[in-house]
């Protein structure tokens, strides 16, 4: 593997103080104590992350190609899905069931043009790997209808301590339609049996009209979700306009307030809602203002990074960087920079060997080294 560069800097702690606001904590200067190795390059925007059983990787890359990486080469997978390229959709997330050694089962999202309407929408399949090939391809769910809208597909996706799956799709652009009504797709999380089934305790269940896969909605365009590692909720977090970016911890039929509630303003400085909070929808944990742009998200619990165990890493596509919030339970009480520099990070994750792989767009995966103490 190639090595990239050296760093060296301070520790880096904030106390907790329990009447910080959500934005109010500030953003320290990383502790430059790691090393950065390239483990592929030559990917445009590589997108989704998953190691198989023999610790090979296979990644998405957003105009359509999954790469299957092993001893450093990389293959093409065949027989993946044509997508809808267009804007900020494309071949997205892509995740391993939980028992994969028995099930063999591997999700992925993705903008698809299947169903009505010109353009496309987000899609959640399933699928086997055998000879570096797709196959045994089941729809799980696609939203409806397709759009020729270039923005806010989402999509993660992530497994709960029970087997559901859940996914993430943006609201399209269509924020004064589709968050708020639970008959519309997009704008939501979802939640799923692994076999694409509906849960029958999902909130919406047996509702006149509501798309039942829907877990919570009032959402923006969600492109970090993670299982976290003790308490095994959903957190979440999604792109707010010109300010305001969240994080969320999901909740069974909660609403998370898009465009009726939210701490930014229109690209044009316009305003969208004076409301930051109101009764029957839930407050973030935490808000960034102004937006960093997140993609990506992972709590930390190897124990080869000591000072960031136990605590949540976040990409920037905005300002380039990896960043580090330091929790205390479901609060946010430190903020420190990583990888200062290192180009739009697209996703974050916690390998099997432990190590922190990045992907960064027109890089590839950048594997994240702790210096020996």
């Amino acid at each position: 593997m190639k090595k990239i560069t050296s760093l060296f800097l301070l520790p880096f702690f904030l106390s907790c103080n329990s009447q910080v606001k959500p934005n109010d904590v500030p953003l320290r200067d990383e502790v430059k104590n790691y090393t950065f190795e390239t483990v592929t390059s030559g990917i445009a925007i590589p997108w989704g992350m998953a190691w198989l059983p023999d610790g090979s990787m296979l990644i998405t890359e957003k105009s359509g190609i999954l790469y299957h990486l092993k001893n450093g080469q990389k293959t093409k997978i065949k027989n993946v899905p044509a997508v809808y390229d267009h804007g900020q959709g494309g071949l997205l997330d892509i995740v391993l069931h939980p028992n994969y050694n028995k099930s063999g089962w591997i999700y992925i999202t993705y903008a698809s043009t299947e169903g009505e309407g010109k353009g496309g929408n987000t899609k959640l399949i399933r699928a086997k790997l055998k000879n570096e090939s797709l196959i045994q391809i089941e729809s799980l769910y696609k939203c409806s209808p397709n759009t020729t809208a270039g923005q806010h597909f989402g999509s993660r996706i992530a497994f709960d301590d029970d087997g559901h799956v859940y996914f993430s799709a943006g609201e399209r652009g269509a924020h004064f339609v589709n968050p708020q009504d639970i008959s519309c797709d997009n704008g939501k999380i979802y939640r799923l049996n692994d076999d694409g089934s509906i849960p029958k305790d999902n909130p919406f269940v047996g509702k006149k009209g509501a798309k039942e896969a829907i877990y919570s909605y009032g959402h923006r365009n969600p492109q970090g979700l993670a299982k976290h590692p003790v308490t095994g909720e959903i957190w979440e977090h999604e792109h707010g306009p010109k300010g305001g970016d969240e994080i969320n911890i999901i909740k069974k039929g909660a609403n998370y307030g898009w465009p009726i509630v939210t701490y930014g303003i229109d690209y044009d400085n316009t305003t969208i809602s004076k409301i930051q909070e109101k009764p029957g929808i839930e407050n973030p944990i935490y808000y960034w203002t102004p937006s960093i742009a997140p993609c990506g998200m992972a709590f930390v619990t190897s124990n080869r990074y000591p000072d960031w165990k136990g605590h949540l890493l976040v990409g920037s596509l905005k300002f380039q960087y990896l960043e580090l919030l330091k929790l205390k339970g479901k609060q946010v009480i430190g903020r420190q920079k990583i990888a200062t520099d290192i180009g739009r990070v697209r996703n974050v994750a916690q390998g099997p060997d432990g190590y922190i792989y990045i992907t960064v767009e027109g890089k590839g995966i950048i594997k994240i080294v702790p210096n020996k103490r």
